[in-house]
C-alpha cells in the first residue's frame, strides 16, 4: 500500500473547527488536547487615503493535524520506541503501551501533533483513523468537514491531483520533515 497523506484546501475552509471538535469527540480527548487544529493567520492593517480608511487585511484559516511525515522527527526522538512509522502505508502511530510520556516527542515535530495527555502521562496523535479506515469509512475530520476542505488518500495520487505544495506562510519549512500533505493555498497564504 502507498504512502497516505491529507490534502487541505485552504481556500475553502472557514474556520469553523468542527474538524477539530469531530476528531476530539471520536478520541474522547482531554480538555486541552487537539489532534486536530484550525489556526487562523491574519496580518495587515488599515490604510488612511484622506478621510476615508482602506481595509488592507489578510487573514486565512489552516486545518493541520499529523502530516504522517516522510522523516519524521517524532520517531527517533522517542527514548522508548513507541513511535512507529507503519510499513505498509506510511501512517506514523503511538503504541500506548510503550509510550512513557517523555514528552521528547512533542518537542521534536514542528506541527505539535503529539499531544500530551495529563491524566494518563502519555503522548498520543492523530492516527488517520486507522479504526474507521478498516471499516472503509473516511477519517473524521475529512467525512465532518462541511466545506469538503480535507481529503485523504495515497499521497501520491493527491499530488497528482492537486499539486506538490506542502507549505505555506506561518507554516514550519517542509524540508525538515517531509510532510505527506498537499495544500491548495488561500489567495493571501503564499
Amino acid at each position: 500500500m502507498a504512502q497516505m497523506g491529507f490534502y487541505i484546501n485552504q481556500s475553502l475552509c472557514s474556520g469553523c473547527k468542527a474538524c477539530t471538535v469531530a476528531c476530539k469527540d471520536k478520541k474522547d480527548l482531554e480538555v486541552g488536547q487537539n489532534f486536530r487544529r484550525v489556526y487562523a493567520y491574519e496580518e495587515g492593517a488599515y490604510i488612511q487615503k484622506g478621510a476615508a480608511i482602506v481595509h488592507n487585511i489578510k487573514a486565512f484559516y489552516f486545518s493541520i493535524s499529523c502530516n504522517h511525515c516522510t522523516k519524521p522527527k517524532c520517531v527517533p526522538s522517542c527514548p522508548t520506541g513507541a513511535i512507529l512509522k507503519r510499513k505498509e502505508d506510511g501512517i506514523t502511530v503511538i503504541n500506548q503501551d510503550k509510550c512513557r510520556g517523555t514528552k521528547f516527542c512533542i518537542s521534536a515535530c514542528p506541527y505539535g501533533a503529539p499531544q500530551y495527555n495529563e491524566k494518563l502521562f502519555k503522548a498520543n496523535k492523530c492516527d488517520f483513523c486507522l479504526d474507521l479506515q478498516e471499516k472503509g469509512e473516511d477519517p473524521v475530520c475529512v467525512s465532518t468537514c462541511i466545506m469538503r476542505a480535507i481529503e485523504f488518500g495515497p499521497i501520491e495520487e493527491l499530488r497528482k491531483k492537486y499539486g506538490a505544495v506542502s507549505e505555506v506562510k506561518g507554516m514550519p519549512s517542509s524540508t525538515i520533515t517531509q510532510p505527506n500533505l498537499v495544500i491548495t493555498p488561500h489567495k493571501d497564504a503564499r
